[in-house]
């Protein structure tokens, strides 16, 4: 397929995107300008005290996560598909008084723009499905890293991605190795499900298998490995709050998250 129309369908979407999840409840703009972090406990706990530490945000959107790295001390760059994230991001740094960096590019086009190394590079949460082959990905991460660098991904599991959300309930319609693109084009955002946008979108289903041997290729060592049954964002139909505010299913049939961490050896 047309991989340029694909990125440039999936960046015309995320442009769209910014201004109504600026305004959403998801990304909650004023409890963060206020100083509420927008991580979460997994790569808090996984990640730990990152002062001083050089960190690169792969696929950072308008830049909540990059930021609320850099409140915590680190020395952090941004990189995003979508032109209008970008700027949001910039314009946020500005308006928070923050010295993080962004950049506008495709991901696997990192290193073309980027050329110093990381001791962190860092992806998170619905990022991977948006690239049709993860070994140049992979890659590029190793590039990126300082020797020793740590690299961690907290990501949505590939079985939640063989549904198709567009129906209810929910059908499973995808390969788990599937290698076509997926193609979707619906109303609404994850951010906000009322919007009247038009998301039209390219994606590409990754197994476990696919995500570690791309890695591992790259001259990465996996040092950690998790599933979760529970996710901090309730984006999956029917999905039910636990004791933690975390969301999973009733089930628990499998799991809905994965955590990698590797370091550059």
């Amino acid at each position: 397929m047309d991989l340029k129309e694909a990125f440039d369908t999936n960046r015309n979407t995320w442009n769209q995107k910014v201004a109504v999840h600026a305004e959403s409840d998801f990304y909650n703009m004023k409890a963060f300008k206020e100083g509420q972090t927008s991580l979460n406990r997994y790569e808090i706990e996984a990640l730990g005290d990152l002062s001083g530490e050089s960190l690169l945000h792969l696929q950072c959107h308008f830049g909540q996560d990059t930021l609320s790295f850099s409140r915590m001390g680190a020395k952090c760059t941004g990189v995003d598909l979508s032109d209008k994230a970008v700027a949001l991001a910039e314009q946020l740094n500005t308006e928070l008084a923050l010295d993080a960096r962004f950049v506008c590019c495709n991901v696997l086009d990192t290193s073309k723009h980027i050329s110093e190394t990381f001791d962190v590079v860092f992806t998170s949460y619905g990022t991977i499905g948006w690239l049709p082959d993860l070994r140049p990905w992979a890659q590029m991460i190793s590039e990126r890293l300082k020797v020793g660098g740590i690299f961690y991904i907290v990501e949505f599991h590939p079985i939640a991605w063989m549904f198709d959300y567009t129906v209810s309930p929910p059908e499973m319609k995808y390969g788990y190795h599937q290698k076509e693109a997926i193609y979707e084009e619906y109303e609404g955002t994850y951010g906000d499900t009322n919007s009247k946008m038009t998301s039209k979108e390219y994606g590409w289903n990754h197994s476990l298998s696919e995500i570690i041997s791309s890695l591992l290729e790259a001259g990465l060592e996996i040092t950690n490995f998790k599933e979760h049954d529970a996710s901090p964002y309730d984006i999956f139909p029917d999905l039910v709050k636990n004791d933690e505010g975390f969301f999973e299913m009733k089930t628990k049939r499998y799991p809905l998250l994965f955590e990698i961490k590797a370091v550059k050896k």
